[in-house]
């Protein structure tokens, strides 16, 4: 039960026969009598119990995107019910304005909207629906919580999907639909022609030439049906923030354009994400809607603050199958965590496939690197100064492994690493 704020007024109001006939008789009085209009305000209050509530499903919404989710609530009961209800969620689903007052009579139905506002990835649960129902007098009320459930799905809010039409223009050019034809190392033949300075060697078809007075060298057409494995690190490097995002809410954002820009170049996109152990595991082949299905799958992901274990990613990447794949690791580029962690696995890895590591860049440390206004910054600029050099180094270290390294800002990495995709489509290398 509870009481309202009427009956502390209507003890003061005890002050008044108090004053008129002073004694410890008429305080208890008053007292009792206020306690039997409680009583009987509280007897003649209808039950909670007679309330039906029911809730619509609320389903999938990108994270920061508005939503709602809809109470539907029935008078089951012979009593006028007045009264407040409140539909509590956890405090990342944004739910606000989740207070509504009830007038309903025998029989009737309302239709109650709490409007909700993720703010974390994943499934994100109601917590209760507390009905307060007053007596005719107002002064007391009957109080009830129960389960009603109910969750909405935050998925990964895609924002570089703004940058999505303009890298499929460039998809067209290079898939032959704007007349532009590219020469590499791929392996769908398109036609021979003359040689001339600056081609590749390797591309000389040694028996046309010695059927002519030229040396003639084939030209290839972009490839197709290519695999792309898209590499997610969950581990204790992903839960850094870089501009108040966490650097794996970006990896996100730069795996799913390229996944997007893949399945609309006809290759096939897999997914593995872990960190000591595999997470989620995705083959998106033949899928509709892949950028969907990814977000889906990255919905619940969460950093783990534990060391990523590559060996068991690696194993994962090989189990998805030995055909040469583009195999894009979406992991900081944290010296320590890749020297003692990565380094080793990678030979296995750029032994079968194209290897390409994506890392989020701090533009902070460039910050504190060029500030030199007082000791204490020249002190932060030779340690960020540090920071740099060692990340460069380590980079330096991937690309003698035959690794390519993508290291750019948070809103920078998803078309930067769109355009070396393209980069690599372009030149036959995938």
């Amino acid at each position: 039960m509870s009481i309202s704020g009427r009956v502390p007024l209507l003890l003061l109001l005890g002050v008044v026969p108090v004053v008129l006939r002073p004694s410890n008789g008429t305080v208890w009085l008053w007292v009792l009598a206020v306690a039997l209009l409680v009583g009987l305000d509280l007897l003649l209050a209808p039950s909670p119990a007679a309330l039906a509530v029911e809730r619509a499903e609320v389903g999938s919404v990108r994270l920061g995107h508005p939503t709602e989710t809809r109470l539907t609530i029935t008078n089951r009961g012979s009593r006028r019910a007045r009264g407040l209800l409140r539909d509590a969620w956890q405090p990342t689903a944004g739910a606000s304005g989740n207070r509504h007052r009830l007038a309903l009579g025998p029989g009737d139905r309302t239709l109650l909207r709490t409007p909700l506002l993720p703010r974390r990835r994943g499934d994100l649960r109601a917590t209760g629906v507390t009905v307060r129902l007053r007596g005719p007098l107002g002064l007391a009320a009957r109080q009830r919580t129960r389960e009603v459930p109910g969750a909405v799905r935050s998925l990964p809010p895609f924002e570089s999907r703004k940058h999505l039409p303009s890298r499929l223009a460039r998809l067209r050019e290079l898939d032959g639909r704007a007349a532009v034809r590219v020469r590499g190392q791929g392996t769908e033949f398109d036609s021979l022609r003359e040689y001339v300075r600056g081609d590749d060697v390797r591309s000389i078809d040694w028996r046309a030439s010695a059927r002519t007075r030229t040396v003639v060298v084939r030209t290839w057409q972009p490839e197709r049906d290519r695999r792309v494995v898209l590499v997610l690190d969950t581990s204790r490097t992903s839960a850094g923030r870089v501009g108040d995002v966490p650097r794996l809410d970006s990896a996100m954002d730069a795996a799913l354009l390229l996944a997007s820009l893949a399945a609309r170049a006809g290759d096939r996109v897999d997914l593995v994400a872990g960190d000591r152990r595999v997470r989620a595991r995705l083959r998106a082949a033949g899928a509709r809607d892949v950028a969907g299905n990814l977000q889906e799958a990255l919905a619940d992901l969460q950093p783990v603050i534990a060391e990523a274990d590559w060996s068991t990613l690696a194993g994962a990447v090989t189990a998805l199958g030995r055909q040469r794949a583009l195999v894009v690791l979406l992991s900081p580029l944290e010296p320590s965590a890749v020297e003692e962690g990565l380094l080793p696995v990678l030979p296995s890895l750029t032994r079968h496939h194209r290897v390409v590591l994506a890392s989020v860049r701090d533009p902070a440390l460039e910050e504190l690197a060029a500030t030199h206004g007082t000791l204490d910054e020249v002190y932060d600029a030779a340690a960020a100064e540090q920071a740099i050099g060692r990340r460069r180094y380590t980079a330096g270290l991937l690309r003698a492994l035959g690794v390519d390294v993508v290291d750019a800002d948070a809103e920078q990495l998803p078309p930067a690493l769109a355009d070396h995709y393209l980069a690599l489509k372009a030149r036959g290398l995938l």
